[in-house]
């Protein structure tokens, strides 16, 4: 199983909107065969797995592990249920029972019902913090949210700036540039605010890194980010959280919320409808701050330099104990977790 894991691994960033899942095969103590999902309405796992056997007479005496339950229904791909039924594969390991309504214990169901000896529930925790964004989605119905800021020594994010001609402080160093870009290839969007994205004109892709770009968020609540901006290139899709606007423009969605009411569980609500599963919340500082003030977030990555410059923008305040810790040259970058995940995996 925890092979099954690190080929599952292979999918980080192009399986979305599927869980990451991977595969093996043994017969007579020997790996056979492995596979992994590689992205949405490509071949599953199972089905690699199988493939990649060259003698398939093996099957009829085999054992398949799979860190995520074989799907039961006919959706991009057919059900792997069933293939591994008609395969005659006797044996099925499973890690995660998976949480989407259409399988949510159906594929198990049907393996049984055709006389597989099915075990469940094999390193379940580490499968199921593998899968973490796919289950939150399904069971909370709303995306997995990454909080992501950087601050100095003594506690600011920017200086205090009114317009664009004055650049952001630079805080992280090069090496914590290009994971921030990797980390935007594995997620499935990127959120700012309306200041944020007035005085730093951010792109938000992932120039630093080879992948995809994220889904591009800007809280706008009075359409003030000039048409210009970075944001509504067409590098990726942008989705505008505004307050008298809905509509679909190329590649530009503006979604209405009410402003008079707590907006983050609204825009939560409108990133699922959209079938985002992650989210990396990059700032600014009140942004950042209505997330935590809402409990509303499951991991936050913090980096904090050597830089100290006496006056800014104060960074959030964030009470939490760090899980885990990275430092290169003056930059440590510190995780925090917030949710069952986590907490299951440590026990």
């Amino acid at each position: 199983m925890r092979r099954c894991i690190e080929l599952a691994k292979c999918g980080f960033g192009t399986a979305s909107p599927n869980p990451m899942v991977g595969a093996v095969i043994v017969c007579d103590g020997k790996i056979i065969g492995e596979g992994w999902h590689h992205r949405c309405g490509e071949p599953h796992a199972e089905v690699n797995a199988v493939n990649s056997v060259k003698d398939k007479s093996l099957l009829k005496k085999s054992t398949i592990y799979v860190s995520l339950e074989p799907c039961a229904h006919v959706g991009r791909t057919p059900a792997c249920a069933d293939m591994l039924i008609r395969e005659g594969i006797p044996r099925v390991v499973v890690g995660s029972i998976d949480p989407f309504e259409k399988v949510a214990g159906k594929g198990i169901e049907k393996l049984r019902n055709a006389n597989a000896d099915v075990k469940i529930g094999v390193l379940k925790q580490e499968c199921d913090w593998l899968n973490r964004r796919f289950f939150t989605y399904h069971t909370k119905r709303k995306p997995y949210i990454i909080l992501k800021w950087a601050q100095t020594a003594d506690g600011f994010i920017d200086y205090t700036r009114t317009d664009r001609t004055l650049k952001p402080l630079k805080i992280t160093n090069l090496h914590f540039d290009r994971i921030v870009h990797k980390w935007r290839t594995e997620e499935d969007a990127i959120l700012v605010g309306t200041q944020t994205a007035l005085l730093d004109n951010p792109h938000l892709t992932a120039r630093l890194w080879s992948g995809r770009n994220p889904v591009r968020i800007c809280i706008d609540r009075e359409l003030k980010v000039p048409a210009s901006s970075k944001i509504f290139d067409d590098q990726a899709k942008t989705i505008i959280i505004n307050s008298s606007k809905e509509s679909i423009e190329d590649n530009l969605v503006y979604s209405k919320v009410n402003f008079s009411e707590d907006i983050i569980p609204q825009i939560l609500d409108i990133l699922y409808h959209n079938e985002i599963q992650s989210v990396i919340v990059e700032g600014g500082a009140q942004t950042l701050n209505s997330f935590i003030s809402n409990g509303l977030w499951d991991e936050a990555r913090v980096f904090t330099s050597a830089v100290k410059i006496g006056k800014g923008v104060k960074a959030p305040y964030f009470p939490f104990t760090s899980a885990e810790t990275e430092t290169k040259e003056d930059t440590t970058l510190n995780y925090f977790y917030n949710n069952d995940f986590y907490y299951k995996k440590i026990l």
